[in-house]
């Protein structure tokens, strides 16, 4: 784009800087790479200066190695659950029937249906908006998104089928939430955010019906902080599943892994 003497680069950069954004111009030059006029670059400055997430600003997210669209009010994908989706890949290198829970985007879903060719791969999230914005993520690779609560939003006929279950389920306490960045306190939704008084309600939910769900050998992944991680390997563990945390220091990412045990004879699920 041609952009006017009036949104230079160093003047968008000022802006920016102005309303407080550390990566200025990083942020300058998606904004101006990703605008198709210079009165859309304009309002996506305006937007961002007003505190709006730059993921929503551009209307897109680099997640895992994917461009996932993201709208105004979802849930961002965050850089550390990339370590999720890794996880999740080398539990089940070769599943064939995927989920994921509270799904936001459907960034997760997306990854794992491209790394899995062929998976049938369903995303679900009790947020009509993220079911809308995962619906466009996940349509390309032919994974479906479903509106509910939890499980109760799933095919029944996926019941005891699921060779790779993810939920990045919200874990932040309900007295922090007060306490988070305001590009997520003020522009992401509260279900997205609130665990409940010590953050793993949903997390506890999520593992007591893991084992209906899961296939013999399937598995259970889902991200925790540091703090959260004993009592979500307690939640994990006496749902019936074997355990484990895996730990990212670098993203200062935990993710707890559980699997459903086999019963003796059968191989792991697909």
């Amino acid at each position: 784009m041609t952009v006017p003497a009036s949104l230079t680069p160093s003047a968008v950069v000022r802006a920016l800087r102005a309303a407080g954004c550390v990566f200025a111009e990083d942020e300058t030059e998606l904004i101006l790479a990703t605008a198709r006029t210079s009165e859309e670059a304009a309002g996506m400055v305006d937007r961002r200066a007003a505190g709006l997430p730059l993921e929503q600003v551009l209307g897109w997210a680099r997640f895992h190695g994917l461009r996932i669209a993201v709208e105004p009010g979802v849930f961002v994908p965050r850089r550390r659950t990339e370590f999720l989706a890794g996880q999740a890949l080398a539990a089940a290198p070769d599943a064939t029937v995927v989920v994921d829970l509270c799904c936001g985007s459907g960034a997760l879903g997306a990854a794992l249906a491209h790394a899995l060719p062929g998976a049938e791969v369903h995303a679900a999230d009790i947020d009509p908006a993220a079911v809308r914005c995962a619906r466009r993520n996940l349509a390309p690779v032919g994974g479906r998104a479903h509106q509910g609560d939890l499980y109760d939003a799933l095919p029944s006929g996926l019941r005891g089928r699921v060779a790779l279950l993810t939920a990045n389920v919200p874990y932040v306490p309900t007295a922090e939430v007060a306490l988070l960045p305001a590009e997520a306190r003020d522009h992401e939704p509260l279900i997205a955010l609130d665990g409940g008084a010590d953050g793993l309600d949903v997390l506890r939910r999520v593992a007591a019906g893991a084992p209906e769900w899961l296939a013999p050998g399937g598995s259970l992944l889902t991200e925790t902080s540091e703090r959260q991680a004993p009592a979500a390997v307690r939640a994990f563990t006496e749902a019936g599943l074997t355990t484990r945390l895996a730990i990212d220091e670098d993203l200062y990412a935990h993710v707890v892994i559980g699997v459903r045990p086999a019963p003796a004879g059968e191989g792991a699920a697909r």
